[in-house]
């Protein structure tokens, strides 16, 4: 395998400044605080230097799958230790699960998403837009599946097909049945050599059993599907994948949060239409409550915007701007906690 397989261009490579005794290598597994890394020959344990970890300054700057990084063999070369890690082209994040207010990289380097919802069970347009943003604001192209077709009828999936576009949401859709088989040629055919992908969404909703369709083989132990339909977790870290056909996948848990923070851009890219028509709202401060010339009422009321899209971006740049107000509060402590160590260990060393 060459790194360009791995998924490695010009402009990745371009910004490589590694020292003269190390290597380019892409992380393709993180679990723990342990690292799986690739290289021409296969996957080897790596390492942190202590460096490394010394310069780090926000969670944001761990490894995180698909990261390229430059590292340096050793134990010949059976293992590895990483030294840097080279900007990122694209990025899923998310806020940290639970009370902690920073941030969780997902996983770097990914063109295109592909964000499962099942027909079946799991399908929710609200929860759908929360993908969407995230995905937005890491500047990945999003590709919408909805799985287990089987257990609907042509009618139902047509209309969940419908309320996606009636809240504005453009993304290329494709619909299958891993049961079947049906739509999985459509999932092969947007995959391309050289390209990384990865899939998102809940638990169970057939995301393992995607990925033994497109290896021919099961490769990867899936659950047992309940009698509801609704399939049992079984992924339990990310990892990428290399396909027979070139494209690389990145297998990764259903995730039970999905807190939004910093999502600016995503937000705008998501809810397009929304940010349409507060540009053509009569003043520039508008509210959108009860101001004359207000375009998103309007729009609302004449049955042109759906109320409850609007509310979900109301509610998802509350949550966004919250959470990053206490992200910056809780970096102004941390920057002010360890200004007082630093003052106080030079006046013992005085």
């Amino acid at each position: 395998m060459e790194l360009s397989d791995l998924g490695l261009d010009s402009q990745l490579a371009a910004q490589a400044k590694c020292g003269a005794d190390q290597h380019l290598a892409r992380v393709t597994a993180v679990d723990r605080g342990r690292y799986v890394i690739r290289n021409e020959h296969g996957e080897l344990p790596a390492e942190l230097t202590g460096k490394f970890l010394h310069m780090v300054t926000s969670s944001e700057d761990m490894p995180c799958v698909g990261d390229w990084a430059c590292v340096q063999y050793h134990d010949a070369g059976s293992a590895a230790s990483i030294h840097d890690v080279l900007p990122r082209r694209s990025f899923l994040r998310r806020k940290a699960p639970g009370k902690n207010i920073d941030f969780q990289m997902i996983a770097a380097n990914i063109d295109a998403a592909f964000i499962v919802q099942s027909c079946h069970f799991d399908f929710n347009v609200r929860r759908l837009e929360r993908y969407l943003v995230m995905v937005n604001e890491g500047q990945i192209e999003p590709v919408l599946l909805l799985t287990k077709t089987d257990l609907v009828s042509a009618d139902e999936l047509d209309q969940m097909i419908g309320s996606i576009r009636a809240a504005g949401i453009n993304a290329h859709i494709i619909a299958l049945s891993n049961m079947t088989g049906e739509g999985v040629a459509q999932v092969r055919e947007v995959m391309e050599a050289g390209k990384t992908y990865c899939l998102l969404g809940s638990s169970g909703v057939g995301k393992t059993t995607l990925i033994n369709q497109l290896l021919g083989q099961d490769a990867l132990e899936t659950g047992a599907v309940s009698g509801s339909g609704e399939g049992r977790h079984t992924t339990t870290r990310r990892h990428l994948i290399a396909l027979d056909s070139g494209a690389l996948l990145i297998d990764m848990p259903g995730m039970r949060e999905l807190g939004l923070m910093s999502a600016g851009e995503g937000l705008d890219d998501s809810f397009a239409d929304i940010k349409l028509l507060s540009s053509q709202c009569r003043f520039t401060d508008c509210g959108h409550d009860n101001e004359p010339g207000c375009a998103i009422r309007k729009a609302i009321d004449q049955g042109e915007l759906n109320a409850a899209h609007y509310q979900s971006f109301l509610k998802l740049k509350a949550e966004s701007d919250f959470n990053e107000m206490s992200y910056m509060d809780k970096r102004k402590k941390d920057k002010a906690f360890g200004k007082m160590i630093r003052t106080v260990l030079k006046e013992k060393q005085k």
